[in-house]
């Protein structure tokens, strides 16, 4: 690990060599955001079309960067500091290794510790999950103590804010270096400890799903809703059009996870529902709470 010239215990700035399991549009920003500061960054998909999509997501996203001005280098180094493969076996090495694989229990636990079996021992490695229990995912590894949860917010190159979710057992020093690491990719860490939906999707999905029953119950249209949070309460962005944006069945699967553990408040509405049956999932089907030019 990089150490500092104060305090030898303590990463100061992002590590060298990072690993991102998973390759979607998650993935691929969590990939970016490092790789444009100056990481050597390693994606892990499933399968070679899926780590070509992967290798295209992250590339485009770096072009972008490129042409807006918001990184020094060029599209050629930046683009020799990224591997895409499909072998758990290249995390071997990397000091940082960012689990984002769909909100499964099942599957991340799998992803986990195949990650786990190919680090050091002083390699660490943190769940993109939004909702899962940090504590219950750790219980599942050898090393808790090298575990976290490093939430990233969608879309990741805009967002400024990473939420960072500490475990019972994560080390002080994982806890210390994670809050230089998401300053040094230029975004502000909220630090919370371990609980049903963290801070962020506990109150996002609370609204949201307030707003789905209104739309169901006539109250008022999605679109005024939307602007009712966006010009009373200045949110960037209101709570349906964020759902569409990150996703119907996300949305449910998170809602249905709060159900379970902090009761029928969460309970998630029947539109929300019959939209994720019909397959309208929001803005990567083209359709949810609203329509999404293809």
């Amino acid at each position: 690990m990089s150490d500092s010239t104060t305090n030898p215990n303590l990463p100061t700035c992002l590590p060298r060599f990072v690993g991102v399991l998973g390759g979607g549009r998650m993935g691929a920003g969590i990939a970016h955001a490092f790789l444009i500061k100056g990481a050597n960054v390693l994606v892990v998909e499933r399968d070679e079309v899926s780590a070509e999509g992967a290798r295209e997501r992250v590339e485009s996203a770096a072009l972008k960067s490129i042409e807006r001005g918001a990184v020094d280098a060029n599209f050629d180094e930046l683009g020799s500091r990224l591997t895409v493969s499909t072998d758990y076996d290249d995390f071997s090495g990397r000091e940082l290794v960012v689990e984002a694989v769909p909100e499964d229990w099942d599957l991340k636990v799998t992803a986990l510790r195949g990650i786990e079996e190919r680090l050091a021992e002083d390699g660490f490695i943190a769940s993109n999950t939004s909702s899962l229990s940090v504590n219950g995912l750790a219980r599942e590894l050898k090393r808790p103590e090298n575990f976290l949860g490093l939430h990233f917010f969608n879309p990741v190159p805009a967002s400024t804010l990473i939420e960072v979710v500490l475990g019972e057992r994560t080390s002080p020093r994982l806890a210390a270096a994670s809050k230089t690491w998401v300053e040094a990719l230029g975004k502000t860490a909220v630090v919370v400890n371990d609980a049903p939906g963290f801070a962020s999707s506990r109150l996002g999905v609370a609204i949201a799903l307030e707003a789905m029953r209104m739309v169901e119950e006539g109250v008022a249209s999605a679109e005024d809703i939307d602007n009712a949070m966006v010009l009373g309460y200045k949110h960037p962005t209101g709570p349906l059009k964020t759902t569409d944006i990150v996703g119907l069945d996300v949305r449910l699967g998170i809602a249905e996870y709060l159900q379970s553990t902090l009761g029928d408040r969460f309970a998630p509405p029947q539109i929300l529902r019959d939209k994720v049956a019909r397959g309208e999932l929001g803005r990567k089907t083209g359709k949810g709470f609203f329509d999404w030019p293809s």
